[in-house]
């Protein structure tokens, strides 16, 4: 009888916290099944020979294209229930190897450690959501493909209006070495203190679904993201988050790529191609994040 019980509690509790991490620190498998209620697209694209002889006859004589990534950022990318990496950057990206003639390999990878074993040539390309910004660019390219903006996220049972502009003193969650965790609250923080008043409480976390469990525990009073994943943060909680403040900070997303590599001029002209011939539009409406679409991918976009 108290297997019986446990598995009540934990399918009530995967109605309930969806896409979240149960206190006991274990992934409850049935509510990772309800999270992840949008099913991948294949879109119907062939290879571009064209643009497929842009890629270094190193990378097309494998026919392979090594992508490290970091999980978990739904909707961009995550894993289902059957562990299989998934997500809007993965559909798009999939599209890119037709396009290219080549096959994606998704190596889970820590986020901080993307961009240095890209430049180790451990991998080929960074797909993790990254904010092309200045300070990346000098690093690695970006081939852009996404514009998202920062929105933060607060408890729905919390009455206490939050504003990401006057937010000193409040315990605010963060995945690490996100724009967030780098750029965003810091510089909101310095605010706070040149202004007299007391910093904000960055708390950092490994994946972004940790982040989202401390708002939904009340460990933390807020929680900042890129728009689409606190979007569908929100969407898969069943009405425990609500947004605080609007959309700002709006910037490129991009897939990082080794500085001066030619990939980055095929995977342009690959992305390029599929915003032109509508697959593009295809993936994202899939995802329903056509608010951030771009009409033209460019290489290292950034605005800051």
């Amino acid at each position: 009888m108290e297997g019986s019980g446990v598995t009540r509690v934990a399918r009530w509790l995967g109605v309930l916290l969806a896409v979240l991490v149960v206190v006991t620190g274990c992934v409850d498998n049935e509510a990772r099944e309800r999270a992840n209620q949008v099913a991948p697209i294949d879109v119907d694209v062939a290879k571009v020979p064209a643009i497929a002889a842009l890629v270094p006859p190193e990378i097309a004589r494998t026919g392979r294209l090594i992508v490290g990534v970091n999980i978990p950022y739904q909707p961009n990318e995550y894993k289902d229930a059957s562990g299989k990496i998934v997500g809007y950057d993965v559909d798009l990206m999939n599209a890119v190897g037709k396009v290219l003639g080549l096959v994606p390999e998704y190596k889970e990878s820590q986020f901080d450690t993307i961009i240095p074993s890209i430049q180790a040539g451990t991998y080929q390309v960074g797909m993790s959501s990254f904010t092309d910004t200045l300070e990346r660019e000098k690093q690695v390219d970006f081939v852009t493909y996404y514009s998202a903006g920062v929105q933060w996220a607060q408890a729905t049972d919390n009455d206490d209006v939050i504003d990401p502009d006057n937010a000193c003193g409040l315990r605010v969650a963060v995945q690490t070495a996100t724009y967030e965790d780098t750029d965003e609250i810091p510089a909101k923080s310095e605010a706070c203190v040149a202004a007299g008043k007391p910093a904000i409480d960055k708390v950092r976390f490994d994946s972004q679904d940790e982040a989202v469990n401390a708002l939904i525990l009340g460990r933390v009073a807020a929680m900042s993201a890129d728009s689409p994943v606190t979007a569908y943060a929100i969407k898969r909680t069943n009405g425990r988050l609500k947004p605080a403040g609007g959309i700002f900070d709006s910037a490129p997303y991009g897939w990082a790529i080794r500085k001066g590599s030619p990939l980055a001029v095929a995977m342009q002209r690959a992305v390029q191609y599929l915003i032109d011939n509508g697959q593009y539009e295809q993936i994202a409406a899939n995802w329903g994040l056509e608010e951030g679409m771009i009409d033209v991918s460019v290489i290292n976009g950034a605005v800051s």
